[in-house]
């Protein structure tokens, strides 16, 4: 594996490649993140895996500092896969080759976690638009866990680039719950109770088949979970997986959920 510490690096290595695979990172490497290395190394072309802790998608400065870190252990997990190349750039190689951009959502795509997190779609669309842009890739990796962002910048830049988006299943711990850097920073009973609580989900989708009013339902579901579990719950809705519009039907349908438990945010979908 060879490391690119900047774009000077990244040019001279990457010159001449027509296919490039990207899996774009923020470190603290887990099982899920290596789910889309392996997908991508079986995919014809190289693989380029960035490690970039992106400042600019964080809406709150206390949520980026705590961030997990580990780059000697990214390092090494890196290494056992053979990875073609690591690029680790500084906030300088990303966002000073080209002017700072205006990137506003929708009105109808301020919805989820765009609701809750100001800015942290367009500081990741931002981010995506410029390494797409540095690196070139033929196809970019990206995991189903945080759907809305796979959703939001396989549209964003398939419509701008030449790159295709793929979208790689979410890869789960034993206890169900959803792989996450932001797991590390769970309690041993957090960690537990959020395994019970995507499992709680996960079985309840599943009874959502045939039923009417699926409103009140989750509604309902939402008042139990908070309950059971002393959690604050920023939305649990049902949406399509083609436009992220509410769903009156399970099918094309997914369950999204953002919660707090404790101090630490999770997300996931069913």
């Amino acid at each position: 594996m060879k490391i690119l510490h900047n774009n000077k690096e990244l040019n001279k290595a990457l010159t001449g490649q027509t296919n490039i695979n990207f899996v774009p990172t923020m470190g603290g490497l887990h099982q899920g993140h290596i789910s889309l290395i392996n997908k991508s190394q079986n995919k014809s072309g190289i693989t380029v895996v960035s490690i970039f802790i992106n400042p600019k998608q964080f809406n709150d400065k206390k949520d980026f500092k705590k961030y997990p870190r580990n780059i000697q252990k990214d390092l090494k997990i890196l290494k056992k896969l053979r990875v073609n190349y690591l690029y680790l750039p500084k906030y300088s190689d990303v966002y000073y080759p080209k002017q700072n951009q205006i990137i506003k959502l929708n009105k109808n795509e301020k919805i989820l976690c765009a609701k809750f997190r100001k800015g942290h779609f367009e500081g990741v669309l931002d981010v995506m638009d410029r390494l797409t842009e540095i690196i070139k890739p033929k196809k970019i990796f990206m995991g189903e866990k945080d759907f809305q962002q796979f959703y939001l910048v396989k549209k964003f830049i398939e419509k701008k680039f030449h790159t295709k988006v793929i979208d790689c299943k979410t890869i789960r711990e034993k206890n169900y719950l959803a792989m996450s850097t932001r797991n590390q920073l769970l309690s041993k009973n957090q960690f537990d109770n959020a395994g019970k609580i995507a499992l709680n989900l996960k079985k309840f989708k599943n009874t959502l088949k045939n039923k009417v009013n699926l409103q009140k339902l989750i509604l309902d579901k939402c008042k139990i979970l908070k309950k059971k579990f002393k959690i604050k719950i920023e939305y649990l809705e049902l949406r399509n997986i083609f436009n992220l519009r509410l769903s009156k039907s399970i099918k094309n349908s997914k369950l999204f959920i953002a919660y707090k438990i404790g101090t630490v945010r999770l997300i996931d979908n069913f």
